[in-house]
């Protein structure tokens, strides 16, 4: 695969630094649904959009030097977000319910060098979710085959090198899987909180939550001093204090393990869509909140779009920036639209605003 915006846009990409401000969660409800919530980031508008692929596509890896590497058969459908109009899956579902997302892992991210022995099994990092869900069903599948593909320092023109990605990885049974590429390697953790920012690593994350073990879903009861002096919590929220507000990678992953083990169990797969939804409003980023300066240009990270997807009834829900409207697509009705050829589905909308001004009913006098 080659980068393929016009050069005019790739060379105005190329001078915008990477978002790192990416977060994803999952809620579990009560019928056994498995929930995924995930927001992206970037300086620019990313012209995302639905990208539909079927079982039995034939797939190949992109090399540094514009050869191709490894080549494989799709065994299953998939469906998800794309990026600047590459035939890959950056956020997605397959039809076994497995979910890869990808996110941005800069400053840590180590690719393989690419040597001839390693080019029949070798891939640019973006297309490795293609790979993960055009093959396995399950996480334990996905762990027993990671190491089977190396992951090469593959350009792309529109940001100026190879992006510098982690993955995780969860299926219908609620399991999740980060993998990281560290030094030529690629590093596997269980991740049984099913959280990921950006970076550092994940297992620094981990370690990190021991500065938070004091926060509680409990309001702090009231302290009584001395002199019948008595100190009472000033509202609601009050065992959360100190939980962190800012949208470095550390401070979302805190936020994101604090909202999904503390929310209330939802009863449906229906329910649990639209609470994760309400949970990934914590993260959302709007124009103007993270900002770098270059020069005299101003680059600002926001919320492109957030997406959730139910991996129980491969469904993936998606709303933009522009476009707050929830909006659904059914991974087995896609396939069965496009045939066995790829297919696309806009992202791309406008928000509508209800006029509710005659919605009127009398009322008693």
């Amino acid at each position: 695969m080659h980068a393929r915006p016009a050069l005019a846009l790739a060379f105005l990409l190329a001078l915008i630094p990477a978002a790192q401000a990416c977060t994803t969660l999952l809620l579990k409800a009560k019928d056994g649904a498995v929930v995924s919530g995930r927001t992206m980031e970037f300086a620019f508008d990313m012209k995302s959009e639905v990208i539909v692929i079927p079982a039995g596509t034939q797939m190949k890896g992109s090399l540094p030097s514009g050869a191709r590497g490894i080549s494989y058969t799709t065994k299953y459908g998939m469906m998800g977000a794309n990026a600047l109009g590459f035939p890959v899956v950056v956020d997605g579902i397959n039809d076994q319910g497995l979910f890869v997302s990808d996110l941005y892992f800069p400053g840590y991210a180590g690719y393989a060098e690419a040597t001839p022995e390693n080019a029949p099994r070798a891939m640019a990092s973006y297309e490795f979710g293609n790979w993960l869900l055009g093959n396995f069903a399950t996480v334990d599948e996905v762990r027993a085959h990671v190491q089977d593909v190396v992951l090469v320092s593959t350009a792309v023109d529109a940001l100026g090198g190879p992006p510098p990605l982690h993955f995780i990885i969860r299926d219908r049974s609620g399991k999740s899987l980060v993998i990281e590429p560290i030094d030529g390697k690629l590093i596997v953790y269980d991740d049984p909180l099913g959280v990921m920012t950006n970076s550092p690593g994940f297992d620094w994350h981990m370690t990190n939550l021991r500065n938070y073990i004091t926060l509680t879903d409990q309001n702090v009861a009231p302290l009584h001093l001395s002199n019948n002096v008595t100190l009472r919590p000033f509202g609601q929220g009050s065992g959360m204090f100190g939980l962190p507000g800012d949208s470095t990678p550390p401070a979302r992953f805190v936020r994101a393990v604090a909202f999904s083990q503390t929310a209330l169990q939802p009863s449906t797969a229906a329910k649990a869509v639209l609470q994760v939804f309400h949970i990934m409003n914590n993260f959302d980023i709007p124009l103007g909140l993270a900002r770098d300066k270059s020069g005299n240009v101003l680059h600002v990270d926001y919320t492109v779009w957030t997406s959730v997807a139910d991996l129980q009834n491969d469904r993936w829900y998606f709303r933009t920036y522009d476009d707050q409207a929830i909006h659904m697509i059914d991974l087995h009705t896609a396939l069965s639209a496009t045939g066995n050829k790829m297919g696309f589905i806009s992202m791309n909308s406008q928000q509508s605003i209800i006029d509710a001004s005659t919605a009127l009913r009398a009322g008693n006098q």
